[in-house]
């Protein structure tokens, strides 16, 4: 006799089948919707602000370009800056063809920005982000740093310069800009115009538009964090070692009353700032949650510790005189005295790349990136027109100091 299984076997078994088919299906089709969500971003402008921890932003932002093979919009004939302190323009670009289709990936040197201008650069993918940093550091640096400037040059101290600014500061200056808001003037707007409330409403309005993404050089980590949820990136990628920083001898302490005039000073960088240090912290409680956040920097703070203890020989900056690899100098500018890196001995090929990527300076970072994606190019660097003391194409440079 021939033995027929019960319907209801056969039944329980097709639909164990379909069941399992159906999850299997869905799983594939949740991982590929999450793959297709996030996606690692490759188009990517960076507004690069003075005195703004934005050196350090840009090695970031040089590594995953190298890493990935993707391209730079580098200044006409690998100069540092894009003809800063003009408005940016799409001619100052290298390669850049007009008529034709945006072509590159990551826009990132020094400019004014110019938003329809950086749209015939960039694919119109792009995320756009800047750092900011508070304006009372910010002036603190800038005098330092920019001490050659024609606002800051007769200056005997920040000091003496905060108590009669007109005395110093001249608005039609060429180089004025680094005297006084200077992040708005780096935004695109007038450094000097009236402070109305509807003209700082119009500005904060026009800079929403413009960009996805306002980090806060105060809480780096916590904006590298944000920055890799933003651009879906790995944490490795997003890791930094800090360039471009100043030396604590040539910090000077500032009075509550000094506090109050460079806010004053500066009263449009000081709204730009608190406005978007508030949106900052509302972004991170909309999309990340403080107690992830807080996992997340304990992990990113981690593996910048594992990297240090990997690649630095002292696990920590040094002043210039110690620096033993003249390769990974940084530029000395104004008073500051900034420092760099050693790199341990005996690393193997690929983790000594590796380490040196991390603390290579802007300057020659970008020469070296600049003539991989120009091989064939003459590398005759011309200069922009200058300001006063300030010469085009190995300056302006700007992580915190």
């Amino acid at each position: 006799h021939k033995t027929i299984a019960p319907a209801s076997n056969h039944l329980g078994g097709s639909l164990l089948n379909l069941l399992t088919f159906i999850h299997i299906f869905l799983v594939f089709e949740r991982t590929s919707h999450e793959e297709a969500m996030c996606k690692p971003k490759t188009n990517v402008v960076f507004l690069k602000v003075h005195k703004s921890a934005s050196s350090t932003v840009m090695n970031i932002l040089f590594r995953f370009g190298e890493m990935h093979n993707l391209t730079f919009a580098f200044p006409l004939n690998g100069g540092s800056q894009l003809f800063y302190p003009r408005h940016f323009m799409a001619k100052y670009v290298q390669g850049f063809s007009p008529g034709s289709t945006p072509q590159f990936n990551i826009l990132c040197h020094h400019m004014r920005f110019l938003q329809p201008e950086v749209q015939r650069v960039v694919p119109s993918t792009a995320v756009y982000f800047s750092i900011l940093r508070n304006p009372v550091q910010l002036m603190e640096s800038s005098f330092v740093y920019y001490k050659g400037t024609s606002s800051f040059s007769h200056a005997r101290s920040l000091e003496e310069f905060l108590h009669q600014p007109y005395r110093f500061y001249n608005p039609k200056a060429g180089d004025s800009h680094y005297a006084k808001n200077l992040m708005t003037f780096d935004f695109g707007f007038n450094p000097d115009g009236d402070v109305t409330p509807k003209r700082v409403h119009l500005m904060l309005k026009a800079i929403e538009a413009s960009f996805d993404l306002l980090l806060i050089s105060e809480y780096f980590d916590e904006s590298m964090v944000l920055l890799k949820e933003t651009l879906c990136w790995d944490l490795d990628s997003v890791v930094s070692f800090p360039l471009n920083i100043r030396d604590s001898s040539t910090r000077s302490p500032l009075s509550e009353s000094m506090v109050e005039k460079i806010k004053k000073w500066n009263r449009l960088d000081w709204e730009i700032y608190t406005h978007f240090n508030k949106t900052f912290w509302e972004r991170i409680d909309r999309d990340i949650g403080r107690e992830r956040m807080q996992r997340e920097v304990r992990a990113l703070q981690q593996r910048q510790a594992e990297l240090a203890d990997i690649c630095l020989q002292g696990r920590g900056s040094v002043v210039p005189k110690e620096i033993k690899d003249s390769s990974l100098m940084p530029l000395q500018h104004g008073n500051a005295k900034i420092l760099g890196y050693n790199i341990k001995q005996g690393l193997d090929k690929k983790m000594e790349h590796m380490c040196r990527r991390l603390v290579t300076p802007e300057l020659q970072y970008s020469s070296a990136l600049y003539k991989k994606q120009f091989p064939r190019k003459l590398q005759t660097p011309k200069a922009a027109p200058s300001v006063r003391g300030m010469p085009q194409g190995n300056t302006f440079r700007g992580p915190v100091a």
